[in-house]
């Protein structure tokens, strides 16, 4: 009996509109070929849940490309393009049952707004109508229409921090498999509400607790739906069509899809003004650690300065404020800065060195004078341990650890990394439990990640990557609550399985 075969593959970026920085092809940690399984068969993503469950099924997994890097500025086009078509180069090599991929949803180049759109239509074009693609996502993806009527299945992870993305890629491959065995006829029934979160963007508690709620209930309820995924668009995408998403699986056309698609937007248009944080200022988060020793040690998360949120990672607003105090606490505080690296390898482990850090990335920014001893020096590669992103392989370029006052340990890495996890700093000798205090570019995923840990803290800072009104300038996108946004008509979209959109 001939096995069914299934092509696979992730191209996985979120891409700041703002930043200053281009994402070149340096920054993806980029595999081809049979290293694709076998990396994806040890890693908590995504594309692992696609590898694990088709193998299950008895599939054939053919690999194509994987290419992931952190969040950041717009993705050079031309590296793009080599990915975009190696992969559709791929697809046209051989017969396959089924296409299932790992995308952010986020994703754009130096010339494109919506590159996922663009690979997924490109993709469709190649390998015709009868193919079924399945797509799993992140959930601040931005859902477009090129997107949606490429596809078959798409499926967001459900949860921020994001702590069922292996899940979100084994249900791709059950809704394929269920189109394959004609158990389903994939439906997606699409409503979109101009607005970003302004905060309270976890799913666990708050308004987001609620729509999620909503939408559980429906499904559980009404054995034609198969799924419903809430995408809470990236805020710092400048595209047009901007805005919460509601995406409903059913086999067939059904009005039950439209009524919840309706529903669930209309509802996070009412709940849009409880959509706040309550961030705790630098001072009153090192002023905590302080007073409440027993908590020790404490992971700050530098919301302004996320690089999980796409921000450069060069800010030095905790550092400056840490130095000051007659406390001495310790901690450990990562920078970008590629250019105080160099000067700290140049001038060896044991150096005692006068550098200006930071602050050269991000508008607005600008470096502080510090001087310290290097302590370390390493090529910044590590294999984050999870559960968030676990067996990836990531770096943080070249890095260098510079102690001021004997207590701070600030590692200067140069490029933007993932820091939302305890092996970033382990990789640099850096040992968390001897830290007052750990600063972690990450907003939600470090939670997960430094559960058990440290007690983290989400402080308010300076940077592109929070949500701060007026600061930037959108060119294509409006919404709520950037821009006069009127009470909005909700419109609802199906795309059914030719793929053809219906209003």
């Amino acid at each position: 009996m001939t096995r069914r075969r299934i092509l696979v593959g992730r191209l996985f970026h979120e891409s700041h509109s703002f930043s200053p920085q281009i994402t070149s092809g340096e920054a993806f940690e980029t595999k081809r070929g049979a290293d694709v399984l076998v990396h994806a068969w040890h890693s908590g993503t995504t594309l692992g849940g696609i590898v694990k469950r088709a193998t299950a099924f008895g599939y054939e997994v053919v690999p194509t490309i994987s290419a992931v890097a952190p969040p950041g500025g717009l993705v050079d086009h031309r590296f793009y393009v080599r990915c975009r078509d190696a992969l559709i180069s791929l697809a046209n090599e051989g017969e396959y049952e089924a296409i299932a991929l790992e995308l952010h949803g986020a994703m754009a180049t130096t010339e494109l707004p919506d590159a996922d759109g663009d690979l997924l239509s490109r993709l469709r074009e190649a390998v015709g109508p009868d193919v079924p693609i399945g797509i799993g996502l992140d959930l601040h993806a931005h859902v477009t229409q090129a997107m949606l009527s490429s596809v078959d299945i798409c499926i967001a992870c459900k949860e921020n921090p994001h702590s069922d993305v292996v899940w979100c890629g084994e249900r791709v491959v059950e809704c394929l498999a269920a189109i394959l065995d004609g158990t389903l006829e994939p439906v997606l029934t699409t409503a979109k509400v101009p607005m970003i979160l302004p905060g309270a963007a976890e799913t666990s508690e708050g308004p987001l607790a609620e729509l999620h709620a909503r939408a559980r209930s429906f499904a559980a309820a009404h054995p034609e739906i198969w799924d419903i995924s809430l995408f809470n668009v990236y805020p710092y995408a400048d595209d047009e069509g901007m805005g919460q998403a509601v995406v409903v699986l059913t086999h067939g056309s059904s009005r039950l899809a439209q009524t919840a698609a309706t529903e669930l937007a209309r509802l996070f248009w009412a709940l849009r003004k409880r959509f706040q944080d309550d961030l705790l200022t630098i001072d009153q988060a090192l002023g905590l650690i302080a007073r409440e020793s027993d908590r020790r040690p404490y992971v700050l998360a530098d919301m302004g300065d996320r690089v999980l949120a796409g921000a450069p990672g060069d800010s030095t607003a905790i550092i400056e404020r840490a130095l000051i105090r007659a406390d001495r606490l310790r901690g450990a505080i990562p920078v970008t800065d590629p250019t105080s690296v160099e000067a700290a390898a140049k001038a060896g482990i044991g150096a005692q060195v006068t550098l200006a850090i930071g602050g050269r990335m991000t508008p607005g920014f600008a470096p502080l004078t510090v001087s310290g001893v290097v302590a370390k020096i390493s090529d910044g590669r590590f294999v984050i341990a999870g559960p968030f992103g676990a067996g990836e392989e990531t770096s943080l370029g070249r890095t260098a650890v510079l102690v001021l006052d004997d207590r701070l340990s600030i590692m200067l890495t140069s490029k933007p990394g993932f820091t939302h996890d305890p092996a970033a700093f382990a990789s640099q000798g850096i040992d968390v439990a001897d830290q007052d205090f750990v600063v972690v570019k990450s907003g939600y995923h470090y939670k997960l990640n430094f559960a058990g840990i440290g007690t983290p803290l989400a402080v308010a800072t300076p940077g592109i990557g929070y949500y701060t009104p007026r600061m930037l300038r959108w060119k294509r996108a409006r919404f709520w609550p950037e821009h006069e946004v009127p009470e909005p008509e909700i419109r609802v979209i199906a795309y059914g399985s030719d793929n053809s959109p219906s209003a």
